[in-house]
């Protein structure tokens, strides 16, 4: 895969002069103190013609040696400063983008598709943006740089993905975790890929805080979405679902958010995509937030004219249970570009809308449940119309949130009434008691 031709570099988001090289440890304009973007020379990007990138990302899909890697068929659209012997990949990417014709039809559209970023390596949509991430790091001690350990502070997915891809590379990685607000099956990952652990009596927030202090660091280097490589993994779900659709771009996009780092990545490839010409339109972007951690819809409905950070309450979609989102400013952009919108869903329209999906042969995880719930109501709204085509981001597996699931199909969830609860049916070890439950169940 040849990447000496092709560019990338750090830019400031608020516009400021100058261009930071990519292997340069730097997460803030270092005028301004914003946050930081990769900008890629389109011009050069456009000396191919979309047919023949389309024709490249198919080809490289079918051709690469296992794992084959989503991203990396991609690599001079994401981050070309990494050399192919220095990329550290787990098989990420490429995840199916799954047909729910039933309940698109029973809702009254034209099409609702899943795009489930959760079956991946670790469980989760942030293996796309930690292969990026990783391999910069590989990238950057073979150039000689003295890296002691790469950290992040995370709800449960980042700390996963950051873990798995470092022990990958044979490079230390640190968590920091929130005590007592992951699941057991999130916590398990890290100390299971050998990371030093850190449990805190904070939420996410102060773990972020903290870790944006400990990062000041030279030699600990920062894994969080502040550290825009790893958007440049993340931006390739979008690129992604049009691929699959055979470059048909859908109407509408609705993606979960917390830190809102997600929403901004997908909102940048799909600018990218049209930049430089394999795609004619945009869709419509949402996104949609837990009612009990929603600062960026309170700032929704006032036009984002100003947004203030909250604290966030404890929800079941634990992963975007934020208050502070570091990307902000940057979700703010994509949505306007995108003529977006932002939705809420409360923890019974969230967990309602997980155990609808799950009928549909889906296992969503609460993340991926406000999602769905912010589909409904804007179905419901009128907003999207019988014509239009749905694309749902998943963010991570059902598997990580069997404890809630079970919760819900057993009524113990606080404020949720469950709509969809399916208990085992307790019977006798008999031909006549199995058959009685068949006919009770199913009719003659």
């Amino acid at each position: 895969m040849e990447n000496n031709t092709y560019s990338a570099w750090f830019q400031c988001i608020a516009g400021c002069e100058g261009k930071l090289p990519l292997n340069e440890i730097v997460y803030r304009c270092p005028a301004c103190g914003d946050l930081l973007e990769v900008q890629h020379d389109l011009d050069v990007l456009r000396q191919t013609s979309p047919a023949d990138w389309k024709e490249q990302f198919s080809t490289r899909l079918a051709t690469m040696s296992s794992p084959g890697s989503g991203i990396w068929s991609k690599h001079e659209w994401v981050c070309p400063a990494v050399a192919p012997e220095n990329i550290v990949s787990i098989g990420e990417g490429r995840t199916p983008l799954f047909d729910v014709p039933r309940w698109a039809k029973q809702v009254g559209i034209a099409s609702l598709r899943v795009k489930l970023c959760g079956n991946s390596h670790t469980g989760s949509f942030k293996d796309l943006g930690m292969t990026v991430l990783v391999s910069m790091v590989k990238q950057m001690v073979a150039e000689g740089r003295q890296i002691k350990a790469v950290a992040c502070a995370s709800t449960g997915d980042t700390s996963a993905a950051l873990a798995a891809y470092c022990a990958a590379a044979n490079i230390p990685a640190v968590v920091l975790l929130p005590r007592g607000k992951i699941s057991t099956a999130q916590l398990i990952q890290p100390i299971a890929n050998n990371a030093l652990t850190l449990s805190l009596d904070t939420d996410f927030d102060g773990c972020m805080e903290l870790i944006q202090k400990l990062t000041k660091s030279q030699d600990i280097y920062l894994a969080n979405s502040m550290n825009s490589l790893r958007i440049e993994g993340q931006k390739t779900v979008g690129m992604e679902i049009v691929q699959q659709l055979n470059w048909q771009v859908p109407d509408w996009i609705i993606v979960p958010g917390g830190n809102l780092g997600n929403i901004s990545a997908i909102g940048k490839g799909l600018q990218e995509l049209r930049a430089v010409g394999l795609i004619n339109r945009m869709p419509r972007l949402v996104c949609a937030q837990a009612q009990k951690a929603n600062p960026l819809y309170q700032s929704y409905l006032t036009g984002f004219s100003d947004f203030a950070p909250k604290a966030a309450e404890s929800t079941l979609a634990s992963a975007i249970q934020i208050g502070a989102p570091v990307s902000v400013k940057k979700a703010i952009r994509v949505l306007t570009a995108f003529d977006g919108v932002v939705e809420q869903a409360s923890e019974d329209e969230l967990a309602n809308a997980c155990a609808l999906a799950d009928r549909h042969g889906l296992f969503t995880c609460p993340q991926t449940g406000v999602a769905l719930a912010a589909f409904l109501k804007l179905v419901e709204k009128k907003e999207i119309k019988p014509t239009d085509n749905v694309v749902v981001v998943s963010t991570a597996h059902g598997l990580k949130f069997s404890d809630s699931k079970i919760d819900y199909h057993e009524s113990r969830l606080s404020g949720v009434a469950p709509k969809y609860a399916n208990l085992p049916v307790e019977i006798p070890p008999a031909l006549d008691s199995v058959q009685q439950q068949i006919q009770q169940h199913f009719g003659s």
